[in-house]
């Protein structure tokens, strides 16, 4: 069995395949001292041909153990997804179907954007509702690859 662990989510680590999304670091204050703004935290990148998109989702909780042998990527564009809970999410990415993939554990307090082609793991909340606010690509072009391990990966805590 192909079993890979979890890892804190944390911003250098996730580098090479995105943004992660969380109110820390530098801010400035807004709205008459009363609010912390943590500017421009994402790449956002929709490509030539496409627009911002806001979108929720609601999807199934799942639980560790957790098997899969999907993963997709997104070639004309980034996607971010902004939990609409306090709720740790698993977060899998890979540089490339052939290389191994890593999953990423959030805090209940963090979102992610990923960038323009990075192969992913489909949308994992670990608590329901699994309700997230996604900003992505909307255009004309096809925007989804997928590719299917020939087994199965198990993400262990």
């Amino acid at each position: 069995m192909r079993q890979i662990r979890t890892e804190p989510l944390a911003a250098a680590a996730f580098a090479p395949f995105g943004d992660v999304l969380e109110a820390s670091g530098d801010f400035r204050l807004i709205n008459a001292g009363l609010c912390r703004r943590h500017h421009d935290r994402a790449l956002m990148d929709f490509g030539p041909e496409g627009r911002a998109g806001l979108s929720i989702f609601k999807a199934e909780a799942r639980a560790l153990p957790y098997e899969f042998d999907l993963i997709e990527r997104h070639p004309d564009g980034s996607q971010a997804f902004l939990p609409m809970t306090a709720d740790p999410f698993l977060v899998i990415v890979a540089e490339s179907p052939a290389h191994s993939p890593r999953a990423f554990l959030t805090d209940g307090t963090q979102g992610i954007n990923l960038h323009r082609g990075t192969w992913h793991g489909v949308l994992t909340p670990l608590h329901p509702p699994g309700l997230f606010a996604v900003v992505d690509r909307i255009g004309p072009s096809p925007n989804l690859e997928e590719y299917r391990y020939p087994s199965p990966w198990t993400v262990i805590a």
